[in-house]
């Protein structure tokens, strides 16, 4: 391992990206505790206990205790995904935004700048909320959060949270482009993994008062390792067409003639749905911020609460529903087959063109389900199953494993990629990430 890991530091170009990844990995966790102006952290850490359980928590989770703290970064990267998810509808049934999409290089540096102008937009209006629900925050406990609220709170709040959003979505597009791995899961990556060893120090000062047991402790770990192991499985699960290219004279050479395949991933889609469908979710917690306790709007942020049936039939369908729209959207069947056909490949028994991509969709929508249902049923039921038992770790449980495992073998498979372009041997080496070479 350690020889593995010396190889990956005697790579000039890798060295660089990993330390790059790393130098602003630390400028963000530098970010996350720089407080808000106008926020009394002591009245806010009391005031917040009562939000662990609900939609807000989850936020927080994913804002690595940010949103708690009421730091620059509370919003963190969740706005620039919403804003992704809106393009991304728009894309399917506005002409013009599906015009971009196929445009190429040009047209997504545009839908990029659109993307970049509804974060702002986006976090204006979730900032505005955030400084309402920190106002009245804590007032049913007799704490004062915000010792002057006004004007000017309000104008400090939106100017910091909407600053701090558009900060971050520039580090994680220059380590997107300059680091190793995607910046935007990153930077979600590293906000979970912050707040682990937290979870795991409440944890044993639960077990040392005598309030969880040692079986229960047992329970909740072999949970989290099967949905770990179970997560890596569908991760890593392909299914293989077959393609064949014919044999074709240019010139005096013979090109073609090879047996290859068309690697169809069970799980396309990857994590995106799960923060998509998180994303969306927090939205009606943020109109819930617009009001006072006293409207009974304001109730709604508590129906949506993550061990309430009502989120989690809603989050379910809505993964599984944005896994088939993801795939849809990084995969086309039609450019599949016409590319196949361009080139002089065939699927043996299917005839180019139509037939082929018709047969990729079956195939690909077949594959899909049972992906999406596995998304769905991994990011609802360990949160449920942990809560029920009593067990502190609620928050790190299927959404946050799916998260985790995703983006570090997306991260594993990069790094094994530049590895293997400059004939090292790769970082696994049995596997399947190992054979996924590039050609």
């Amino acid at each position: 391992m350690f020889d593995k890991l010396r190889t990956i530091f005697q790579i000039p170009e890798l060295r660089r990206r990993i330390l790059f990844t790393l130098g602003l990995f630390v400028v963000y966790r530098m970010g996350e505790h720089l407080p808000t102006p106008g926020v009394n952290a002591h009245a806010l850490a009391g005031a917040f206990e009562s939000q662990r359980g609900n939609l807000f928590g989850l936020y927080d989770l994913f804002v690595g205790g940010a949103f708690s703290r009421a730091t620059v970064f509370a919003l963190g990267i969740m706005p620039y995904i919403s804003s992704s998810i809106i393009l991304q509808l728009l894309g399917a049934v506005v002409p013009y935004f599906e015009k971009l999409r196929k445009e190429g290089e040009e047209g997504q540096k545009k839908l990029t700048q659109i993307t970049r102008y509804g974060t702002v937009m986006i976090s204006i209006i979730q900032s505005f909320a955030y400084s309402v629900f920190l106002v009245n925050l804590g007032a049913s406990q007799g704490l004062s959060v915000v010792p002057a609220p006004g004007a000017v709170f309000t104008f400090s709040t939106i100017l910091t949270q909407t600053t701090g959003t558009i900060f971050v979505m520039w580090m994680g597009e220059k380590i997107t482009e300059h680091g190793i791995g995607n910046g935007i899961s990153l930077i979600i990556f590293v906000n979970i993994l912050g707040g682990l060893p937290n979870r795991v120090l409440a944890g044993y000062d639960t077990f040392r008062a005598g309030s969880l047991s040692i079986l229960t402790i047992m329970a909740s770990l072999a949970i989290m390792v099967t949905v770990i192991a179970s997560v890596v499985g569908m991760t890593q699960g392909v299914r293989k067409i077959p393609v064949q290219y014919a044999k074709r004279i240019v010139g005096r050479r013979m090109y073609g003639g090879a047996n290859t395949h068309i690697p169809l991933r069970v799980n396309t889609a990857g994590v995106i749905p799960i923060i998509f469908a998180s994303s969306l979710l927090i939205l009606p917690a943020t109109v819930a911020g617009f009001f006072p306790p006293t409207n009974p709007l304001s109730a709604l942020g508590q129906w949506f609460n993550p061990l309430g049936v009502l989120y989690n039939v809603l989050y379910a369908l809505l993964i599984i529903g944005f896994t088939y729209f993801y795939t849809a959207v990084v995969l086309n069947p039609n450019d599949l087959a016409e590319n196949m056909r361009k080139y002089g490949g065939f699927i043996p028994g299917i005839r180019p063109g139509r037939h082929t991509a018709e047969y990729i969709d079956r195939v690909l929508t077949r594959i899909t389900l049972p992906g999406a249902i596995f998304l769905a049923a991994v990011a609802v039921l360990p949160d449920i199953t942990i809560a029920s038992f009593g067990a502190p770790f609620m928050g790190f449980g299927g959404t946050s494993v799916l998260i985790v495992v995703g983006v570090a073998l997306d991260t594993l498979q990069q790094v094994e990629s530049h590895l293997l372009m400059r004939h090292y041997e790769g970082f696994v080496k049995r596997g399947r990430i190992r054979g996924r070479q590039r050609m």
